[in-house]
């Protein structure tokens, strides 16, 4: 057992995936940015229902050698763990049924985001991803009502994400595979 599992507060140095690996299984959402603990709210029924209306979406359209799978952990370094709440991944490592990725195994990371994540989803986020080198990234942008899918494909050279496309009608993009999705089959019913 980890020290930060034996009293209340955390570890003398810094949190470790090793800590994570040692905390309960009890479904709360947890990452880590250079050995902080980040610990986000549940998430809305809208953006549940985004996430799993986009994984569908782009099931449905997913060639031989990728997989669509949403909210399992990628794991960047010892001290650095984020949750995309969409991700497609090669076949290969999905073929392992992991509990976790490493980022060469992640094609695209998809967030959406939300009240309490917007600084992290726009800037924190898409620069680790981006350093990284998880080749695309996708921003699902929420206020309004309205959805806005913004498209970005990574400069290797520079570890940087140039944005690729901004998306209110459909996405159409041919990375990481053709994609010609209309948002309204991503938009959740209002009831």
């Amino acid at each position: 057992m980890t020290a930060a599992l034996q009293s209340d507060y955390p570890p003398e140095s810094e949190w470790t995936t090793d800590d994570l690996d040692a905390l309960p299984e009890d479904g709360r959402r947890r990452e880590l940015l250079d050995g902080v603990l980040l610990m986000s709210p549940s998430p809305t029924r809208t953006h549940q229902k985004i996430a799993m209306l986009l994984g569908t979406a782009l099931d449905d359209d997913c060639p031989d050698g990728y997989d669509v799978t949403q909210g399992v952990e990628v794991r960047i370094n010892r001290t650095r763990s984020f949750i995309p709440d969409v991700l497609i991944t090669t076949a290969t490592a999905a073929a392992r049924e992991p509990s976790k990725y490493e980022p060469h195994e992640v094609v695209l990371a998809v967030e959406i985001v939300s009240p309490n994540t917007r600084s992290i989803d726009r800037v924190l986020k898409p620069a680790l991803y981006a350093q990284a080198g998880i080749p695309f990234y996708w921003r699902i942008e929420t206020q309004g009502g309205a959805l806005e899918v913004v498209t970005y494909r990574i400069d290797a050279v520079n570890e940087v994400y140039s944005e690729t496309g901004r998306w209110t009608k459909f996405v159409d993009t041919g990375e990481p595979f053709p994609i010609n999705l209309p948002i309204s089959r991503i938009t959740p019913r209002v009831r």
